[in-house]
């Protein structure tokens, strides 16, 4: 990979990839690799159908990934994600079977529908990019990318996630419903043939690790960090908010934007990179106080209006190398 350019033809031509299976939904794709190039994790709270489970699969076979799927149910324990050390007779000495949790691309599908505990297993995984099972400490791979789903809908026998868990996922997605024409066109595929079996991988893992690392010098000047700063600090000091967005989340911010910036073909940012990822990356990481239950208003539409009525920097010039 020699140029950011050639980086944008390679990402392009993935997204068109993934599009093939996944129709109509090339906004949520892009934001998916964003993460992905970012390093972060994703978050996609929607109702069942909608294709979350194919979006993910799609990428992970386009990229030749590990891809694996965990069912988060009430009784699922620690050690069934993470693995757990199984006593070998013959050669009496215990051995450790990883668990689905040890691969490139993780589906935590219904992930509030476990325990606490459980929840801190893969929480482990995602913040510190290890797991520790039975005291010894074992490395994920360095492509580790997990998306989680949950349903929007309260339903029993759900946990909530604790804030420092939805402060793990670089960004919160919603897929929605397809168009009346996109939905159409799956009506028009063959029943017997799903096109998700015959996707081959057009990129590597190692070329998502590189493109992590070219992503992350991507240049962001003194004045697009101020910009950056004045949306975090908006929502420190907003009046229907409680609880404004981390340090850790200003951090996260920073890489999508980088990632934004390098997926579009630039070795440095732009006021339309923090705009485009704002919503997704900040929304789920404050907390609104009851005078916004009051009002009927939700967390996304709060930041999509400090976004519209921050600053932007006077000049480009001032956002450019």
């Amino acid at each position: 990979m020699n140029s950011s350019i050639e980086a944008h033809q390679m990402i392009s031509e993935l997204i068109d990839h993934v599009e093939t299976v996944v129709v109509g939904k090339r906004k949520i794709v892009k934001l998916m690799i964003t993460a992905l190039v970012a390093g972060g994790h994703v978050l996609i709270e929607d109702i069942p159908g909608v294709g979350k489970t194919v979006l993910v699969r799609a990428i992970a076979k386009s990229i030749g990934a590990d891809f694996k799927r965990i069912q988060f149910t009430p009784d699922l324990l620690p050690s069934d994600i993470t693995g757990l050390s199984i006593y070998n007779q013959k050669e009496a000495r215990f051995e450790f079977r990883p668990g689905p949790l040890m691969g490139n691309i993780i589906l935590a599908d219904e992930i509030n529908r476990t325990s606490p505990k459980t929840q801190s297993a893969l929480l482990e995984g995602m913040a510190e990019g290890h797991v520790t099972v039975d005291g010894i400490t074992r490395p994920l791979p360095e492509l580790f990318f997990v998306m989680a789903t949950q349903n929007p809908i309260e339903y029993e026998g759900t946990y909530a996630l604790p804030e420092a868990q939805l402060d793990r996922f670089l960004l919160k997605l919603s897929i929605g419903y397809p168009s009346r024409r996109d939905e159409l066109s799956l009506l028009d595929r063959a029943p017997d043939h799903h096109p998700l079996g015959s996707l081959a991988p057009i990129l590597g893992v190692d070329d998502i690790v590189h493109m992590r690392h070219h992503a992350a010098s991507v240049y962001v000047s003194e004045a697009m960090k101020n910009y950056l700063m004045d949306i975090v600090q908006s929502t420190r000091e907003h009046s229907l908010i409680t609880l404004g967005v981390s340090p850790r989340g200003t951090l996260g911010f920073l890489r999508a934007v980088q990632a934004c910036a390098f997926i579009e073909g630039r070795d440095y940012a732009i006021p339309d990179d923090v705009k485009s990822v704002a919503p997704y990356v900040l929304a789920h990481r404050i907390i609104l106080n009851q005078e916004a239950v009051y009002e009927n208003t939700d967390a996304l539409s709060v930041i999509q209006e400090i976004v519209r009525t921050t600053k932007v920097p006077v000049s480009l010039k001032e956002s450019v190398k």
